[in-house]
């Protein structure tokens, strides 16, 4: 595997017994030596930047260097700000819950979907609780059922040891107006 290197060769930094010189205007110059192009770079009071290491010969071109970072920088810091993060948030049910403590949890997990994380509806089984599992999925449909309109389940409700799980989603604006 490769590993792709940001830094680039700049002037002294470029090793190479010829390359091919493109100037500020984009405009090929020719195959030169290094220290020619460097020349050719300093007259103008700009930087020679090796573009593409990789060509015969390798491609370098003259440009302004601390300009260009800058450029790359703003371009980088505009892609991480436009990035969601999306979170898993959990709520945790008991089968026997009550009516109030159950609506408590909802308004919760809506919160939660409105902010466009995803829910992790947990019913946690004690002690024999666990041999009525259809209470467990009831509980976990009525939970869907409420949240239907900001939500939709991404995985159905399922047993693992003494939880069941289910994973909701929030809906896409599309997936709204429907």
């Amino acid at each position: 595997m490769t590993i792709i290197s940001k830094e680039l060769r700049v002037n002294e930094g470029i090793r190479c017994r010829e390359v091919r010189v493109i100037d500020d205007k984009g405009e090929q110059v020719g195959v030169m030596n290094p220290r020619d192009g460097l020349k050719l770079a300093e007259e103008r009071g700009l930087d020679l930047v090796e573009v593409s290491p990789g060509a015969k010969p390798p491609v370098c071109r003259i440009m302004d260097y601390g300009k260009y970072r800058y450029e790359q920088n703003k371009k980088e810091r505009e892609t991480r700000k436009n990035q969601k993060v999306i979170s898993i948030k959990e709520v945790k049910l008991r089968p026997n819950i009550e009516d109030h403590d159950f609506y408590t949890k909802v308004r919760n997990a809506s919160k939660f979907l409105e902010a466009g994380n995803k829910v992790k509806v947990t019913i946690m089984f004690r002690g024999r609780e666990i041999t009525r599992p259809d209470a467990g999925k009831e509980l976990c449909q009525r939970v869907a059922d409420e949240l239907a309109e900001v939500a939709k389940i991404e995985k159905p409700a399922k047993v693992e040891g003494r939880n069941m799980t289910m994973m909701l989603v929030p809906l896409r604006e599309k997936d709204k107006e429907k």
